[in-house]
């Protein structure tokens, strides 16, 4: 192939290879630009809450605006169920990242404790006496304990089974036969009708020491049945050993009325908590940014909802059940891995990455360039030849010639490794190939000039003679 159309192919070929490593990197920025846009997104966690108008419904709703409204990495999408219970069952079939539930309610074996949202006190108290048209003093209270609620009938407020469950274990605990005390079931929006039934003997109540609805329950009941008997659970530390998701506590005195003091005393009662539950499956990162933010924006859902100001930290010091999350219990202990400790692993995976992608462009640079090592092969071979040329040239003329067409080839093989189509070992070999040219042309020219006075001297005597 003549020089000319040579290098006119070789450019061919360079064009194309840009437009090739063109298209690559835009498909690279493309990917990063990807990469980096999906690494920044907010990460959104689904939370399950029950039911609709709750407190726990307000408070999560609450804690939803607090998150978008600070920018932060975490958001929540609320999910509303028909209560605690059915937002457990959600969690156990992974349709939500986040469930609100009580701690003694059934829930999936691999759920873990995030955060702690309150802590509901079981309140029981009876009536001092029975309101009647006749009567016109106070009597003294039947029911003075837990152990004389036999025979009697108790009044739960809260739809939900597990109030019922609760009582039957405080009776169980307090050495009552469960089948012996009758219940009946009252909403949270029936508290008068609760208060006017005379055929209750006590009443059952479960919620935080501020609970609006607890504290409205004790008014009634007082104003048609008289002053209330709080009545201690003395075996709650039995209960709570025998039932790890309950805690014995105590009720201060004077904590739902001050004047007159209701209770008079401290009392002894168990407490059980309502929690932020996730799968243990979730990861430490996410429960551990999804902890971290909570705290950070506490006081300001408490500023809308106040009931979240009893959102507080499990405890790890202990073995509560369920368990903690890891990602919590990190944050709480300070043995939250640091970004280092979180992504080495990533950092090493991602060198061996680059270098096979080094290895890979590598390839595909040589595999781009094979045309131009076809040529400059070519050209190698070519300039061997002209050796051989330059050997047998019988004047000044064939040398120049030779060397013209060298001086095309070395233009052109130039231009390649300047544009990084020729590798430096190819130049390294083409530089051989000049040197053993660069030596025969010497040769040859020295031999020429060498021939000439040979020449002259030859022809010299004839011509003398011929004179």
């Amino acid at each position: 192939m003549p020089p000319s159309d040579a290098v006119r192919s070789a450019s061919d070929r360079r064009q194309r290879r840009l437009l090739i490593l063109l298209a690559l990197g835009f498909i690279i920025f493309g990917a990063a630009a990807a990469a980096l846009f999906y690494v920044l997104q907010p990460e959104t966690l689904r939370i399950a809450v029950g039911p609709s108008g709750s407190d726990d419904h307000q408070v999560v709703q609450a804690m939803a605006e607090a998150f978008e409204e600070e920018s932060r990495t975490v958001r929540l999408s609320p999910i509303t169920t028909a209560g605690a219970a059915e937002s457990l069952t959600f969690l156990g079939a992974g349709k939500t990242d986040l469930a609100i539930g009580r701690g003694d309610l059934a829930m999936p074996s691999d759920a873990q404790t995030v955060a702690v949202l309150r802590k509901n006190y079981i309140v029981i108290w009876s009536p001092s006496a029975r309101a009647g048209k006749n009567s016109k003093k106070k009597g003294a209270a039947k029911i003075g304990e837990i152990a004389d609620l036999a025979g009697h009938k108790v009044g739960i407020i809260g739809q939900t089974g597990a109030n019922v469950a609760l009582l039957r274990t405080i009776l169980e605990g307090s050495g009552v036969q469960p089948d012996k005390v009758a219940t009946a079931q009252f909403g949270t929006e029936e508290i008068e009708k609760l208060a006017q039934d005379n055929t209750l003997d006590a009443y059952l109540a479960v919620g935080p020491l501020d609970s609006k609805i607890t504290a409205a329950a004790i008014a009634a009941t007082s104003r048609s049945r008289g002053a209330p008997k709080f009545l201690p659970i003395q075996a709650s530390e039995a209960i709570a050993l025998r039932h790890p998701r309950y805690e014995a506590d105590e009720i201060p005195g004077s904590a739902f009325n001050g004047n007159p003091a209701w209770p008079e005393d401290k009392i002894d009662t168990i407490s059980v908590n309502h929690l932020i539950l996730a799968r243990k499956e979730l990861s430490e990162a996410k429960a551990a940014t999804f902890y971290r933010q909570l705290f950070a924006v506490r006081d300001t859902i408490t500023q809308r909802v106040a009931g979240a100001a009893h959102i507080t930290k499990p405890e790890t010091d202990k073995e509560a059940e369920p368990s903690v999350h890891r990602g919590a219990a990190a944050v709480i202990n300070g043995t939250e891995r640091t970004f280092l400790d979180k992504y080495s692993d990533y950092f090493w995976f991602a060198l061996l990455f680059l270098s096979g992608i080094g290895s890979a462009a590598a390839w595909l640079r040589r595999y781009l360039n094979r045309d131009e090592r076809v040529v400059n092969t070519s050209h190698r071979s070519r300039i061997l030849a002209a050796v051989s040329e330059v050997r047998n040239a019988g004047c000044e003329q064939d040398l120049l010639a030779s060397q013209r067409e060298v001086d095309a080839i070395i233009g052109e093989t130039l231009k390649c490794h300047d544009e990084g189509a020729i590798e430096q070992e190819d130049m390294v070999v083409f530089g051989l190939v000049l040197e053993l040219f660069d030596h025969a042309v010497a040769e040859r020219r020295a031999a020429l000039q060498s021939s000439l006075p040979d020449q002259a001297r030859t022809q010299g005597p004839s011509l003398a003679s011929r004179r």
